[in-house]
């Protein structure tokens, strides 16, 4: 009764805040939930689980049935409908809507379970025979909830209806089970928002930034904030493609603030592409945004996979970034967009936070591969359109796919949150900023390295694989020595990773140290605040290669810096990368007909969707979600679609696994790599099977530095095939 009671007032909480935000699926939300949240344990009653639950111990019988039993008699209404199907996807996740619906199956079998209970008799007949005692339990343990309000709705329930639902009815479930085991956490209600006080607050810390400097950029990144912060605010998807060093960090912020001002919103999230400059954008809101004897790490939460909380005394801290309670969250893409496809309780528990929410998609060219967009702009549109965001989608390289028919049909337009004149003014600093330079042939490992000693330093080299650029950072430490050269990608565990990109950020700081190269692959191309005199990167695509020139000459301290276009002679050492083919060959092109800047991204991408056709798996997702297959949807849309393997590279982390020592995710993220898994024989990879719960795991057997990451241990094998050996 306790737990019932619980989970219905948070449940009608959570669908209560969500639901103001929805004038159309509004009621239906808040009645739905209401009645989930009542029947979601109502087969706990069954003299056999009850006979579990007072001993602690045996094996319960499927307690969801009865409740989704009990809301589809007869012929539910969408409120009913919609409770069943959250109850019966509680703990199993959402189903194949279709295959559980008529003529799929017959009515009286939808979301009903037909397995078997130890009498022999089918599931869903003991609980037909036996739903009438639940029933008369049910309302002698629960006499004292509120009365559900009688609202029979007849409407049609589209899928993020329904994963709305879920989260709400989950998050409460878990919640109050967290209580039950005395987690403090659960208990603690996050900061408000209160966007007008932290607006003024931003205002004083830009102001305070632009004290005293009157130079040309700092004109031009007062301007901007102007512009997005006084924008207004009705429309409710924004583009803004502002230039690398424009203050839009700030800028953007100040826009969402306003809007949530205005439309009383509740939270803002910041999605950005990588996890690498999450924290560097904490740090700025956290400066900016804090108000008087708040704890910054329960306003501006950064959640993703590596996230480290400050408090180690306040749980909440980790909290408000899992399930996203803090009023500012800057997340990733890969934890934004695949929780809008979720169906697992785990993953949707957040979702319903959304509703009423400030979204700034950062970095939109690189947040997601292009065959996901279709579906991501109907999430976004839905969730503008009926869920009241206010979403803005920003980069100094944007490609606006909304204006391509194989992406949106028909195409729209949606406004710009800067100006032509300040955006014509801005293209025209980035013009004596940089310069774009196409190098005529194609280079091998000697030549790339002698073209690299002729380019002024500090320069940046950005390589299309990791093998190229631990191979490239070798040769180039052969030729000029070890202090010469700094080696960035994820072949490097974070740890080294973070350690590395720190050390560079403190030789930048010293121009007296300019003879030096950061060879790197793309994961310091966006966003990352590091700037050199010149840029040289592996010919990959438009927006690869502006995003770089936002690396370079940031606030013209170099007077001009080049960036310079480069073609590898692939051979054992220089390797291809295969995604990169198309986007390659229309650089080319683009270089040919003098169009190498931000104007032309969308030309770009037009270019390779005709040349190359959108993947089918576009076609796959949209059936899928139009068909509420949620399985499919999840299975589909995956932000990071690789087949890796996780290799742990810390020899005194894979001892203490060894002897069942335990330890945290976060310690084994930060000592391991990740491989291929079809190198998984080539590399010698050996299994964790004797450590239980630890299978998926492998053991990196290979020499492993902080220099060259795990491809210090795989470069001698490289050379030694080519040789015609292996030691």
């Amino acid at each position: 009764r306790d737990h019932v009671d619980n989970v219905v007032n948070a449940a009608v909480q959570n669908a209560a805040n969500a639901a103001t935000f929805s004038a159309k699926f509004g009621n239906l939300l808040r009645a739905a939930v209401r009645l989930a949240a009542e029947y979601h344990d109502l087969g706990k009653l069954d003299d056999a689980n009850q006979t579990v639950l007072q001993h602690n111990s045996g094996k319960m019988l499927n307690h969801v049935d009865a409740g989704v039993a009990a809301l589809l008699e007869g012929r539910p209404d969408s409120v009913k409908l919609v409770a069943a199907i959250a109850i019966y996807a509680h703990h199993i996740g959402l189903p194949e809507i279709v295959a559980q619906s008529p003529p799929a199956r017959a009515r009286e079998s939808m979301f009903r379970d037909d397995g078997d209970v130890p009498d022999g008799i089918p599931l869903r007949d003991h609980t037909n025979r036996f739903l009438n005692e639940y029933l008369r339990r049910h309302r002698e343990s629960v006499s004292t909830l509120p009365s559900v309000d009688d609202q029979s709705v007849r409407l049609l329930s589209p899928p993020m209806v329904l994963r709305f639902a879920l989260s709400c009815l989950v998050d409460a479930d878990h919640s109050d089970t967290a209580r039950h085991y005395r987690d403090p956490a659960v208990d603690k209600a996050g900061p408000l928002l209160e966007p007008a006080r932290r607006l003024s607050r931003l205002d004083h810390y830009v102001a305070e930034l632009g004290r005293n400097r009157d130079d040309a950029r700092s004109q031009l990144r007062a301007a901007v904030y102007r512009q997005c912060r006084d924008a207004a605010c009705e429309a409710g998807l924004w583009e803004c493609d502002s230039p690398v060093g424009s203050g839009k960090t700030t800028a953007i912020m100040a826009h969402l603030l306003n809007a949530a001002t205005s439309k009383g919103l509740r939270r803002v999230f910041v999605v950005l592409p990588f996890t690498n400059i999450i924290d560097q954008s904490v740090d700025v809101y956290r400066r900016a945004l804090i108000l008087d004897n708040e704890t910054p790490e329960q306003v501006v939460v950064a959640h993703h996979h590596k996230a480290e909380f400050d408090d180690a005394n306040d749980p909440s801290s980790r909290l408000y970034s899992l399930l996203w309670h803090a009023p500012v969250v800057v997340t990733t893409a890969v934890q934004f967009f695949e929780t809008l496809a979720a169906r697992r309780p785990a993953s949707i528990r957040k979702f319903h936070q959304l509703a009423g929410s400030a979204i700034f998609i950062d970095e939109a060219h690189a947040a997601l591969p292009v065959h996901l967009w279709p579906q991501a702009w109907k999430w976004l549109y839905e969730l503008q359109e009926h869920w009241n965001c206010h979403i803005v989608l920003g980069s100094g390289s944007l490609n606006r796919f909304w204006q391509l028919t194989d992406f949106v049909d028909p195409t729209v337009t949606i406004p710009a949150l800067v100006a032509e004149p300040i955006r014509d003014s801005s293209s025209e600093h980035e013009r004596s900023r940089v310069r774009f330079v196409s190098h005529a042939t194609s280079l091998d490992l000697n030549g790339i390295v002698n073209f690299i000693r002729q380019v002024d330093g500090p320069r940046l080299l950005i390589v299309n694989t990791v093998q190229s650029a631990a191979a490239i950072a070798r040769h180039l430490v052969d030729v000029c020595g070890a202090g010469a050269v700094e080696h960035l990608s994820t072949s490097l565990t974070p740890n080294d990773r973070q350690a590395t990109l720190e050390r560079v950020k403190g030789r930048l700081r010293h121009p007296s140290d300019d003879g030096w190269t950061l060879v790197a692959t793309s994961c310091v191309e966006a966003g990352v605040d590091i700037s050199f005199r010149n840029g040289i990167r592996e010919r990959c695509s438009l927006t690869s290669i502006l995003q770089l020139s936002g690396r370079v000459n940031r606030s013209n301290e170099y007077g001009q810096g080049d960036v310079w276009d480069v073609q590898l002679h692939h051979d054992h050492l220089l390797r291809p990368h295969p995604a990169f083919e198309a986007s390659s060959r229309i650089l080319g092109e683009l270089f040919a007909e003098g169009k190498v800047s931000p104007e032309f991204c969308t030309e770009a991408l037009r270019r390779e969707i005709t040349q190359e056709g959108m993947p089918k798996k576009k076609n796959a997702i949209d059936i899928a979600e139009r068909t509420a297959d949620f399985p499919t949807v999840e299975k589909l849309f995956r932000v990071i679609d690789s087949e890796t393997i996780t290799a742990i590279v810390d020899r005194k982390i894979i001892e203490r696994l060894e002897a069942y020592e335990s330890v945290s995710t976060s310690e084994l993220q930060a000592g391991s790599v990740q491989i291929w898994h079809t190198k998984e024989q080539q590399f010698g990879l050996e299994r964790l099977d004797r450590v239980r719960g630890y299978e998926d795991l492998r053991k990196w057997n290979l020499s492993y530095d902080s220099f060259l990451g795990y491809m210090a241990g795989v470069l001698p094998l490289i050379d030694g095939g080519h040789a015609g050996f292996i030691i």
